[in-house]
């Protein structure tokens, strides 16, 4: 098995030589960094918050709803559609947080808010999603690991990309132009993949009642503007909610990991360098965390991720100086900086580019 200077992007040709100083100096100074964020008080949940934003949220979603009804025939509809999809945005990243314990100490209230919001509000299955992104935190951009680098869209590899030809090669080429208009459907295929697997995952605990849920929850949202309006202007309702939902959900996302290295699938790397060398921040204050629930803290939310979301802007500091203090990089970029580092980084992998960025583990384990 690989060790930790081992980790470079995944197309690199040729490993870099490394240092021969003993490998316990490499041993990971999260225990150090984990002493003093639970020293600051940071690991405490924030009732009130969570409490005021789920119902504001549920209130935001019902007001839409009426003002729907309220409207009926006018192509201010929508302005509506695009306001449910922010709300339903808003409900995916509570459902995030809530599967990450981060709301209340008891595990189960956690798991039942998660359900009743991921599938209820989101229209996504909260067991799909869990499995999922499970396994995305044990194993940030390792290939073969983290499936959020699995993708049949988008190429993460050289490889990947020259497995393509013809149309889907062309297409491959130019991937990092086109993410971003895919993620318009990234909406209707988060449904589609949550009904999937709730119908094929035999013995899977209260799958029937998620099931429902989420069908209940995209059936309505189908069936009230084809009730309330003119079919025409129900369909393009139905498509811009979907379409909007899809790029926010999807465009904070990719912003966390995209252009990040790749991990060979059999390197090891110390927990802190793990989430910290990995993933990336995205500064712009407050409107930037609402907008991104809180997962513009993505390095914070790796190392801790039953943080309460509102301690994550305060630990960051403790973060950044605990890695500056042990020289691990640590990234954070405007959003528009990160969205040109996904646009660059999959269209030179699409193109067949060998070492699309430097690793940075690779700087510093080098000689």
């Amino acid at each position: 098995m690989s060790n930790v200077a081992d980790v470079l992007p995944a197309s690199s040709p040729e490993a870099p030589a490394v240092d021969e100083r003993p490998r316990g100096q490499y041993v990971s100074t999260y225990t150090e960094l984990s002493r003093e964020v639970k020293k600051a008080g940071l690991l405490g949940r924030c009732h009130g918050f969570y409490w005021s934003r789920i119902g504001l949220t549920i209130a935001a979603f019902a007001a839409i709803w009426v003002a729907v009804a309220l409207l009926e025939d006018s192509w201010w509809q929508l302005a509506l559609a695009a306001a449910l999809a922010v709300v339903t945005t808003q409900f995916g990243y509570l459902g995030h947080d809530a599967a990450h314990q981060q709301m209340f100490r008891s595990a189960q209230w956690n798991k039942r808010i998660a359900q009743v919001i991921s599938c209820g509000f989101a229209g996504l299955s909260y067991s799909w999603w869990m499995g999922k992104h499970n396994k995305h935190h044990n194993a940030p951009n390792q290939i073969g690991k983290d499936p959020d680098i699995k993708s049949n869209a988008i190429a993460f590899t050289p490889e990947a990309a020259a497995a393509r030809t013809g149309l889907y090669g062309a297409y491959t080429r130019r991937q990092g132009w086109l993410f971003f208009p895919l993620l318009a459907f990234e909406g209707a295929a988060l449904h589609v993949a949550s009904i999937r697997m709730l119908l094929t995952a035999r013995g899977q605990k209260g799958r029937w009642v998620e099931l429902g849920c989420v069908i209940l929850r995209v059936t309505v949202g189908i069936a009230l503007p084809l009730v309330l309006m003119p079919v025409g202007l129900a369909i393009a309702f139905i498509l811009v909610q979907l379409a909007l939902f899809g790029i926010l959900l999807g465009g904070t996302f990719a912003t966390n990991h995209k252009g990040m290295p790749l991990v060979p699938k059999t390197a090891r790397v110390d927990f802190l360098r793990r989430q910290v060398l990995m993933s990336r921040n995205v500064t712009g204050g407050a409107f930037i965390s609402w907008a991104m629930g809180g997962l513009n803290y993505q390095i914070e939310h790796h190392l801790f991720p039953s943080m309460a979301r509102p301690n994550l802007r305060k630990v960051a500091p403790l973060v950044k100086a605990h890695c500056a203090k042990h020289n691990v990089h640590y990234t954070e970029k405007s959003l528009i900086e990160s969205y040109g580092i996904v646009v660059r980084y999959l269209n030179q992998v699409g193109i067949g580019s060998r070492d699309p960025f430097q690793c940075p583990l690779v700087q510093e384990y080098r000689v």
